[in-house]
């Protein structure tokens, strides 16, 4: 990656211009990323949404990605999508596209509950490639689905691999309840994204966790940028901690 100085977005599926392949997704998200001066956007998943995904689902949703990377080098790093059910799969995706790049962390999403011992190896390797892991969380009201993890389950995790550096995506959507989860463990941040900018979600990250561990997300083309960034801009933070969130936490865990 190459020195920037705008805002990264940790957290962006392309799903936009579905059907059209990876050249019309990357030109749509583009298109808004630079009206709301988003330099880098961190890419995961593909076009299609699959809970439970085969290896052959796993791979095209890899190749979409890295399709996008290689189209705009300087705007797009990606997460592999892994399946932790596939350990073996797992493991060998994580060395065709991390050790081999050109994807710089893990995405991870509700196939299998994070805290499952599977994890570990996945976990383990992460850290030897240095690769952050951006896990779904959802305090759902209703219940989780199977397989889908809570901030408890990132914090369980987390604290069996404290080289690791773990993005706890959405807060646990009730975000109250999700920054309490994680505050006891250093080596796991919050992102923004995942439900609406409602007051008083950036304060308490900062109180709680330190601005340091809270990076943007918007979840996007699911949620706009926008919406987002306002949880960003319209806290009442100061403006260091402002560009911590918004583009100095992320370039840190990047190595930018």
């Amino acid at each position: 990656m190459s020195e920037r100085s705008g805002i990264i977005d940790c957290h962006v599926h392309p799903t936009s211009a579905v059907g059209e392949g990876p050249a019309r997704c990357a030109e749509e998200m583009l298109r808004y990323a630079d009206r709301m001066g988003i330099e880098w956007l961190g890419t995961s998943l593909g076009p299609t949404f699959i809970h439970q995904p085969t290896a052959a689902e796993i791979e095209a949703d890899n190749d979409f990605n890295a399709q996008l990377i290689a189209l705009h080098p300087n705007r797009f790093f990606g997460y592999v999508n892994l399946n932790p059910n596939l350990l073996y799969h797992s493991l060998h995706e994580l060395d065709e596209r991390v050790a081999d790049g050109p994807f710089v962390g893990i995405k991870l999403w509700v196939a299998m509950r994070c805290d499952h011992p599977n994890v570990d190896a996945i976990c383990e390797r992460a850290a030897e490639l240095q690769a952050p892991i951006l896990q779904h969380t959802f305090f759902r009201a209703g219940g989780n689905l199977g397989g889908e993890s809570s901030p408890d389950d990132v914090a369980a995790l987390a604290s069996r691999h404290p080289e690791v550096i773990f993005i706890a995506a959405h807060t646990g959507l009730n975000w109250e309840r999700g920054i309490r989860a994680v505050a006891d463990q250093p080596n796991v941040f919050v992102d923004t994204c995942g439900f609406d900018p409602e007051m008083g979600f950036t304060e308490m990250a900062v109180k709680w966790l330190g601005a340091e561990r809270v990076v943007y997300g918007s979840d996007a083309s699911g949620r706009s940028f926008a919406s987002q960034l306002a949880k960003v801009f319209g806290a009442d933070i100061s403006d260091g901690d402002r560009e911590l969130i918004l583009s100095g936490n992320m370039r840190r865990v990047l190595d930018l």
